[in-house]
């Protein structure tokens, strides 16, 4: 996603293995850093992020779902062009340390 005026964006995916970790990390994403948005749609300014196979996969079966690499924990998410990459970047890379010394990714 680019626009000249605004700045660019970009798609990265995290595989948590389960659909309620993933969950459980959107929720802190979310909630507790401020990184972005739970949304069933990948388009907008603001970063967004979905766990794939309960949403925009869910007409799948699972077998359809494995072959296209989607697990039950994939998340999806689109980089929104506000701020700077890097700031973006480290903001993500503090909060996922917080989910894991917080025991929130070993459960499940």
């Amino acid at each position: 996603m680019a626009n000249k005026d605004y700045g660019y964006g970009g798609l990265l995916c995290l595989d948590m293995e389960t659909e309620e970790r993933a969950n459980r990390l959107m929720s802190f994403l979310q909630n507790h850093s401020q990184f972005g948005f739970m949304a069933v749609s990948l388009g907008y300014y603001e970063t967004l992020m979905s766990c794939s196979g309960s949403s925009t996969s869910s007409e799948l079966n699972n077998e359809e779902k494995a072959l296209a690499g989607i697990s039950p924990g994939l998340i999806r998410m689109s980089i929104g062009y506000i701020g700077i990459l890097e700031q973006k970047w480290s903001q993500l890379e503090k909060a996922l340390s917080r989910f894991q010394d917080a025991g929130l990714y070993n459960k499940n």
